[in-house]
């Protein structure tokens, strides 16, 4: 896609996501990989009314290459993640609300619940607090990215990378599904997991 397609899609689902309340006010932020640069959303503007000039592209450095506002102050989560896996050309930090509230209890997604989610995530494992926008917050959520395509970030919210937006959203919106699920199951008495041949059975769908 050329520059003016990336930002058209990201607009999109940008409006998809704000319709869905997964980052309501001025949350969240939204990310391509294009060529040897990213486009990003800018600081401070809201999902659902996001204009050409709300998005911006940036190296990996985190350096303004071109965009008249200041990249998402989460740009270099977003680079950090590019960085380490060539296969994640999109990138989704929102603030989801079941999502959150995992986060929140500071508790990950861990336990086999769904055969989804288990083909999909395996796990979607929980990031130590750090203070947002932080190197530190980067480095604690990077060290999950080598293995993971969804992460939580305690005590604030949900990073999910794939090689495009399309695949980047259909994660954010099973992920979050998942999450009320486990919720809605606790008030049941808890789930029922899966056992350990179970999961084999469904990691092996994958070979």
């Amino acid at each position: 896609m050329n520059l003016e397609q990336i930002k058209n899609e990201i607009i999109r689902y940008a409006d998809i996501i704000d319709c869905k309340g997964f980052s309501p006010g001025t949350s969240g932020n939204i990310s391509l990989r294009y060529q040897d640069k990213i486009i990003i959303t800018a600081s401070g503007v809201s999902n659902g009314n996001l204009s050409y000039d709300d998005l911006v592209v940036i190296d990996f450095e985190g350096k303004l290459i071109e965009g008249k506002q200041k990249a998402s102050s989460e740009k270099m989560l977003h680079v950090e993640f590019y960085k380490k896996r060539a296969d994640i050309n999109a990138i989704i930090h929102v603030h989801p609300t079941f999502l959150s509230s995992f986060a929140a209890a500071k508790k990950g997604l861990e336990e086999p619940v769904m055969a989804e989610n288990v083909y999909y995530f395996g796990e979607i494992p929980l990031a130590d607090y750090a203070l947002p926008s932080s190197m530190e917050l980067v480095n604690n959520t990077a060290k999950y990215f080598d293995k993971y395509n969804a992460i939580l970030m305690a005590n604030h919210g949900f990073i999910v990378g794939d090689v495009d937006l399309a695949q980047a959203y259909l994660k954010l919106e099973l992920a979050e599904s998942y999450a009320q699920i486990v919720l809605n199951a606790k008030l049941l008495g808890g789930a029922v997991l899966l056992n350990e041949k179970e999961v084999a059975e469904i990691k092996a769908l994958k070979n």
